[in-house]
């Protein structure tokens, strides 16, 4: 059994003084794994990403990336560790061009040789990447910006990044491109926490599929059973899965 790469223990999580959204919450991802959050509008999902990152300090809980505890830690040190997060919505900066974009991912690299491997390396996982390199992202479709933002993401080594809602506002060719994508990610050895509003596709191409509902785990599962559960399909999948 593959090392288990990031792991949130028992987390309680919210916002303010409000009720907590995520309630005694524990998700594992291993390393080459694709976990699938999937459940309503409002049951932490995610939230679970925000706490993973550093975005959102839990009231109580443990997030351990690689076995050690990093709880609390920022952003900017998760990075360094091997954790990145992909946002909802597209983050490109739309008056940089491509190459620029994705030269921010590496921020922390000092080295120029090792700065231009990493961005060749890059360009050579997302083709597109490398044939738009000079142009303005702003000119690029939703699905080829979210490539560059993948790439940018890639740029220190992750071992496991966060992506939440990756095909929000795509066409369908393009959320194709971006399920191709993530399954490229898990080919090359980095593990994925998905979150994603096409859930029962999502659960197709995942590992492990979690079906938070109230801010805890529901039920988890191979995601490609979850998705042919008519039930979990009534429930929280739009409908029962097509015959």
């Amino acid at each position: 059994m593959s090392e288990t790469i990031l792991a949130l223990e028992d987390v309680e999580a919210g916002y303010g003084r409000a009720a907590p959204v995520l309630r005694g919450l524990t998700v594992t991802v291993r390393a080459d794994e694709v976990v699938c959050l999937v459940g309503p509008n409002g049951a932490g999902k995610s939230t679970a990403l925000k706490v993973a990152s550093g975005l959102l300090a839990p009231r109580s809980g443990r997030v351990l990336l690689a076995g050690q505890d990093v709880t609390g830690l920022s952003p900017q040190r998760l990075l360094g560790l091997g954790l990145a997060h992909v946002l909802q919505g597209h983050s490109v900066f739309r008056e940089m061009t491509v190459a620029e974009n994705v030269r921010l991912g590496g921020f922390t690299v000092r080295d120029p040789a090792k700065l231009q491997a990493r961005m060749e390396a890059v360009k050579e996982l997302f083709p597109v990447v490398g044939e738009r390199w000079g142009s303005m992202a702003g000119l690029l479709s939703g699905g080829q910006q979210k490539q560059v933002e993948f790439a940018r993401a890639l740029m220190l080594e992750p071992s496991v990044v966060l992506l939440d809602e990756p095909s929000m506002g795509l066409d369908p060719r393009n959320t194709q491109v971006v399920f191709d994508q993530i399954d490229l990610m898990r080919r090359t050895g980095v593990a994925v926490l998905l979150v994603e509003q096409n859930a029962r596709r999502a659960l197709g191409m995942a590992d492990v599929g979690c079906v938070l509902d109230l801010g805890r785990v529901h039920i988890s599962g191979p995601a490609r059973e979850l998705a042919a559960d008519p039930r979990l399909g009534r429930l929280y999948l739009g409908g029962a899965p097509a015959t």
